[in-house]
């Protein structure tokens, strides 16, 4: 046999051999999962659920991820902003991971998953299968495939019908994006990033079971589902709890501050050009263009991307994007074209039609956008106004 050849040969033992070598977990062995409170930047702000797998005798104590991602894969912005980029199953020391929570100040929950020895080792080797690098990766989905529903994907994949999921857990069931506004200061710029982006496929009531895209629901489910007829973890355990510790943030750092700051300024100028009868292009320019460029982000992320949560968002109505190209007639030299008349009163339609769906519940909408409806209603009022001023209708 050639060299070359033998080296390929016992490269490719070995790797079997190492995957076939997963230990058998002792009768000190225990399984449970850890449920993490929530942080301070976005990506950490609903919590986070690992597996953790502990076994004194044989000297491992582990935790098993599902939130992790490659920053450094190729084309990583672009996979994300489509929605095609996956996670994976990660594995680290649980003296590691406590460490990053203790830093960020992040209390972490622990629940013993009551199993027998067989039920752990199955559940163990499922894990370790999972973890092998042609295995671990998913397709992300942040309400349906993620860090806290892969904890219960799992357990159902390896316990089948002898785990039976409680319908009755919930005291209240919510919308999703009721959950996800549960979980963050309506007035912050987190919160209206969303209620920007996401459409009127999250102001649906959330099933039970859909609840447990975030964390606390998981560990709530845990408290009451059964395996073979007995709670299987019927109690949790704090591991770590920070002192209480507060974040002030000044209202002029809030997004309602801005948006009011815009609408005084929009409703000032706007008064000054009707009593001067004329027309401050710069400020038409701005909310023509900020508009325009929202409205582009808004079809980009319902239209050419596979995001769940981005579909049916009625935003565009107000962050229309035509007014992109509009901008950039507002501000030029020459007068409008005659049937601008007719493109402003058709955005004035549009806001009045994006009341209409928010007060028939079509959609929910931030109520830091009602500064901006007021300020774009206002301008839109003024120039159509002003164009026909310009341009009767008698004369067209």
């Amino acid at each position: 046999m050639p060299f070359k050849r033998f080296v390929t040969f016992l490269l490719l033992l070995t790797s079997l051999v190492a995957h076939s070598q997963t230990p058998e977990l002792t009768p000190l062995s225990k399984i449970s999962v850890l449920t993490c409170g929530p942080g301070d930047q976005l990506y950490s702000t609903f919590g986070h659920s690992a597996f953790r797998v502990k076994d004194p005798a044989i000297g491992i104590d582990v935790v098993y991820n599902y939130g992790v991602f490659d920053f450094y894969s190729d084309n990583f912005y672009v996979k994300f902003a489509q929605g095609k980029l996956d996670y994976m199953l990660a594995r680290q020391q649980f003296s590691n991971f406590i460490r990053e929570y203790k830093h960020d100040k992040r209390w972490v929950n622990e629940q013993v998953l009551q199993l027998s020895q067989s039920e752990r080792n199955e559940l163990f080797q499922f894990l370790e299968n999972n973890y092998l690098p042609e295995n671990r990766a998913y397709p992300y989905d942040f309400f349906y495939n993620n860090c806290a529903t892969k904890i219960w994907d799992v357990l159902d994949s390896v316990y089948h019908e002898k785990l039976v999921f409680n319908e009755g857990f919930l005291d209240k069931q919510y919308t999703h994006r009721e959950l996800i506004r549960l979980n963050m200061p309506l007035n912050s710029w987190s919160s209206f990033g969303i209620d920007l982006a996401l459409g009127a496929v999250i102001d649906d009531v959330a099933t039970p079971k859909e609840h447990m895209f975030l964390p606390q629901y998981i560990m709530q489910q845990l408290n009451s589902a059964q395996l073979d007829n007995k709670p299987i973890a019927p109690k949790e355990t704090s591991i770590y709890k920070p002192g209480s510790h507060e974040h002030k943030s000044s209202f002029i750092s809030t997004p309602l501050f801005w948006t009011l700051a815009l609408l005084i300024i929009v409703v000032t100028l706007t008064v000054l050009d009707f009593k001067k009868n004329r027309r401050t292009k710069s400020i038409d320019f701005v909310l023509f263009l900020l508009t325009g460029i929202a409205g582009i982000v808004i079809f980009f992320l319902w239209f050419l991307t596979d995001h769940s949560a981005t579909a049916n968002n009625l935003n565009i109505l107000w962050a229309f994007p035509l007014n992109l190209i509009f901008a950039f007639m507002v501000c030029r030299k020459k007068p409008l074209p005659l049937w601008a008349s007719k493109y402003f009163l058709f955005l004035i339609i549009l806001i009045l039609a994006v009341i209409i769906l928010w007060l028939l519940n079509v959609q929910i909408f931030s109520p830091v956008l009602i500064p901006i409806l007021l300020a774009l209603g206002t301008r839109y009022s003024f120039l159509y106004r002003y164009k026909n001023q310009q341009n009767p209708i008698s004369k067209i």
